[in-house]
């Protein structure tokens, strides 16, 4: 199954995503941090929380923050981080995105940011997490998005896989659209921007193995034009990708 597979993989890495520049820092984070900041709001589910930088900006906004995840490691180094900033209102729950343990209607907003694409069953953890949002809440998806072109997409897929076994799919505008409709969700705006991955770190946080590199390097060698202007790839690996932010409520 793909969520105990996610679990183990992630187990030993948990430390190198609380300590990651890529998800400490953004625009997506500053827009997630607006989208709460003076509301009042009492409690929030960081869904699919990896290294807790989600509930680390929302907690001196809301009551109380409720970070998820399938990784035990991850949720005890985001409870060993909270406390170490002093943050008293984060607390940690595990569970799947696809199988949600909160009544209806417990959230007053929902963020979910570069994790979708490791659920087994995207429509599904959507569901869940309109299911859980009240009827009045918002929500916020922030994800890796793939390219319109066919080409790109299956470089992209292809590279990800390579560099993370856990990878499931990045979804594409248009796929993201499709399912935030069919889990109920009305898009009040969207967003994208391009994000720099640096190589080395972008191996390195997932411990890929030196065969696995190897291949990834092989294949940016030889990539089409199309994909390494797409991709802006760089002499040492490095590349740009499209991150897109969901701004959503209850339909």
């Amino acid at each position: 199954m793909t969520q105990p597979f996610v679990a183990r993989h992630y187990g030993e890495r948990a430390q190198d995503y609380v300590a990651s520049a890529v998800h400490s820092q953004g625009q997506d984070l500053d827009l997630i941090e607006r989208s709460v900041a003076g509301r009042g709001l009492r409690r929030v589910l960081d869904l699919g929380c990896g290294g807790g930088h989600v509930s680390y900006r929302l907690a001196s906004h809301v009551q109380e923050v409720v970070a998820c995840d399938v990784t035990p490691a991850m949720l005890d180094a985001v409870a060993q981080e909270a406390g170490r900033r002093g943050l008293s209102n984060i607390s940690t729950v595990l569970a799947p995105a696809e199988n949600l343990p909160f009544a209806a209607g417990t959230f007053d907003a929902v963020f979910c940011r570069f994790t979708t694409h490791h659920w087994a069953n995207a429509l599904a953890g959507l569901i869940q997490a309109r299911r859980v949002l009240a009827p009045d809440g918002v929500a916020v998806f922030i994800d890796v998005t793939a390219p319109s072109s066919a080409l790109c997409d299956s470089w992209l897929q292809t590279l990800e896989l390579l560099r993370d076994l856990s990878h499931v799919r990045d979804y594409s505008m248009a796929e993201w659209t499709a399912m935030l409709g069919q889990a109920g969700f009305v898009v009040r705006s969207m967003q994208t921007h391009r994000l720099p991955m640096v190589f080395e770190s972008w191996v390195a946080r997932t411990k890929t193995s030196p065969t696995c590199v190897a291949a990834i390097r092989a294949l940016q060698q030889s990539a089409p034009e199309e994909v390494t202007r797409f991709f802006e790839m760089a002499a040492d690996g490095s590349f740009m990708l499209d991150v897109s932010s969901f701004e959503v409520t209850a339909s």
